[in-house]
């Protein structure tokens, strides 16, 4: 199959790539079979946890505020992105081909991308949600209305939808004319470009100051909204509300740095020569086992979130102060 795409400096290429290899992992047979078995009880723990905070959220009338509804929404947010890549890697573990369509391997670059900016503004909207509950906890109910965190939720959930088309149609128009071995095991922009026949400078610059602008504008956002939360928390006279709003904080920090941290390596410089091992390691932390570290993070050592899980799922779960 071929196209005649038009780049972006308007001249008119040819594209004689209908598909692409996605070489993973290459091991042995049987190490390909235990990183199916291990990323097939990642995944699973990974849906369970996010959607046993969905349910709880969901069917806990005690939980209906902003900080739990956004968390639910958060949490299904995972659930979507992790989707996005997983089914497709432990299907390739599975097989001798390990190729997808040109068409399938941009859908899964969009959906993954766009999930992943939904990420960043959440964690932003969750800090802004965190820093008016702590610092100005009297007007908190006023601001934080059910039409304020109704809208920052569909903002959360659309923005990276309509950011990322641009990044995405630039670098599909880009002449694909052979070989279509990605090193890599999902479709990642920085490998996709190197395989383009032409090196179009214009894609390249668009796409790193998009991801510049994003990232550096979200993580600061995030670090500026907890740097007051810390300020207004020693000014606490509680010790013990110190020790609680410290530990909370902690957690969602460590989330935050870890999660920002490693996509701001890869993806600000994507040509910056990064060894391809490293990428895909990185790229396997922030998009497989921050996912399934996240509900144990943000709520699975929170009490009102166990004691809701125990309401709706009738079990017992191990209490962990925070």
């Amino acid at each position: 199959m071929s196209s005649r795409p038009m780049n972006v400096s308007g001249t008119e290429t040819t594209n004689s790539v209908s598909h692409f290899i996605l070489v993973g992992f290459p091991s042995s047979p049987e190490m390909q079979l235990l990183y199916f078995g291990l990323f097939s009880v990642v995944y699973t723990l990974t849906l369970m946890g996010n959607a046993a905070i969905v349910c709880a959220v969901r069917w806990e009338r005690r939980l209906h505020t902003p900080m739990y509804i956004l968390l639910g929404n958060f949490s299904l947010l995972e659930i979507c992105y992790v989707t996005t890549t997983v089914p497709n890697m432990l299907a390739n573990f599975l097989s001798s081909s390990k190729s997808i369509s040109f068409v399938s391997c941009f859908a899964q670059f969009y959906f993954f991308f766009s999930l992943g900016c939904d990420e960043g503004f959440f964690l932003c909207i969750m800090a802004f949600d965190r820093y008016l509950a702590i610092c100005r906890p009297l007007h908190y109910p006023r601001i934080m209305t059910k039409q304020l965190y109704t809208g920052l939720a569909i903002f959360g959930w659309s923005c990276g939808f309509v950011l990322f088309l641009t990044p995405v149609v630039l670098i599909s128009q880009l002449p694909y004319c052979g070989p279509n071995t990605i090193n890599h095991f999902m479709c990642d922009p920085a490998p996709l470009m190197m395989l383009s026949c032409s090196e179009d400078t214009t894609t390249q610059f668009i796409y790193s100051t998009f991801n510049a602008v994003f990232m550096i504008g979200t993580f600061l956002f995030v670090l500026c909204s907890y740097a007051l939360v810390i300020v207004a928390v020693l000014r606490m006279p509680s010790a013990a509300g110190k020790r609680k709003a410290f530990s909370t904080c902690a957690s969602h920090l460590a989330v935050v740095i870890l999660f920002f941290g490693s996509i701001m390596v890869i993806y600000v410089s994507p040509r910056s020569g990064h060894p391809v091992q490293v990428q895909k390691i990185v790229t396997l932390f922030y998009s497989v086992i921050t996912p399934l570290c996240n509900p144990l993070i943000y709520s699975l050592r929170n009490k009102e979130m166990k004691t809701a899980l125990r309401k709706v799922f009738r079990t017992e779960i191990p209490a962990h102060k925070i």
